[in-house]
């Protein structure tokens, strides 16, 4: 993949080192896409050099999380730099839709339209499904939980892994939303205590997967790539889809209102979101589909369509503006069940 004139900037206030890229002048001949990307890199780079392979097209990568992403994007608003978000949540796109720029894509119509702007603004990706991992070493198979509430028996204390919800929007969405499964108010929020009081809170996502996969903890509150992905390379990981219901958190692709490329920008739209691309995508990362043209059983891993899923209503908008009071109510429960 060739990546021209590359250097490394903190970005300020962000306190992470990201790749910034400043392009030289473009000609009609030199395809090129400015991508701000939240991704991890195995998915980055297998998207990256496949459009350049096919389409000629150079990506420029700017990779940090994706709240550094949309702020970055923030800050350029004047003059963009890039052309493409990639990787961010839906609550994010939808509030920063005013510095995206409208395109529908190709592929518009085998995506559901709550995975999908209204305007056009956005179109979904993938979609992360919360779920519990079991370590079938450490459990045999047939003795595990098989929903949420099962979470809530005391036999599984310091068993359970799970992510700081201060730290990862999939644990903040995950907590919030048993908040109302488990009956709302101060009911959904009791059971919600006691869960977590069942759970080792670690810092990272990745350390709960890990965690799992290696042995450390039987069981793991975490997303459904994560399991497979282990599964796949020899871990004893099974993905549990709770009875009581669940919910898939999108995460999208859009255009940057006045970029530099937008002809290179569509394109990308269109082809990361493309059913072979898709097919690809899942075959090495695991990442579920947005559109739902896809046969998951004939791929690896055998994951079910989402419409053998029991899912949950879930008010992103609104826990997400409350997310602030919400966070102090979660370390408080935290810090009184350790």
């Amino acid at each position: 993949m060739k990546i021209r004139n590359v250097a490394l900037r903190t970005l300020a206030g962000a306190g992470i080192t990201a790749l910034v890229v400043w392009s030289a002048p473009a000609t009609a001949q030199d395809k090129q896409v400015a991508v701000y990307t939240s991704n991890e890199a195995t998915l980055n780079e297998l998207v990256f050099s496949a459009i350049e392979k096919e389409a000629g097209i150079q990506v420029q990568p700017v990779t940090a999380g994706s709240g550094v992403v949309i702020k970055r994007v923030v800050s350029e608003k004047d003059r963009p730099q890039g052309d493409i978000v990639w990787g961010i949540s839906k609550s994010l796109l939808e509030a920063n839709k005013a510095l995206l720029a409208p395109y529908q894509s190709e592929h518009r119509d085998v995506i559901p339209a709550q995975f999908r702007s209204p305007e056009d603004l956005w179109t979904g990706t993938n979609l992360h499904v919360l779920v519990i991992l079991q370590n079938t070493n450490l459990i045999p198979e047939a003795e595990g939980p098989k929903s949420w509430a099962d979470l809530l028996d005391p036999k599984w204390k310091g068993k359970i892994a799970f992510t700081d919800p201060a730290n990862s929007g999939s644990a903040y969405a995950n907590v919030t939303m048993l908040s109302e499964l488990f009956g709302g108010g101060e009911e959904g929020w009791k059971k919600v205590a006691d869960l977590l009081r069942n759970t080792r809170i670690l810092s990272k996502s990745s350390l709960v997967f890990q965690g799992v996969g290696n042995g450390e903890y039987a069981l793991g509150i975490s997303l459904e790539y994560a399991g497979y992905l282990w599964a796949k390379n020899g871990a004893p990981v099974k993905v549990i889809y709770p009875s009581d219901g669940t919910m898939a958190m999108m995460e999208g692709v859009a255009v940057i209102q006045g970029g530099p490329n937008p002809d290179s920008a569509k394109a990308f739209v269109d082809f990361v979101n493309r059913k072979d691309m898709r097919e690809t995508i899942l075959k090495h990362t695991f990442r579920r589909p947005a559109r739902q043209d896809i046969d998951l059983s004939t791929l690896p891993g055998g994951m079910p369509s989402l419409s053998d899923l029991k899912l949950v209503e879930y008010d992103e908008p609104k826990w997400t503006a409350v997310r602030t009071e919400t966070m102090d109510k979660i370390r408080d429960i935290i810090l009184e069940t350790r």
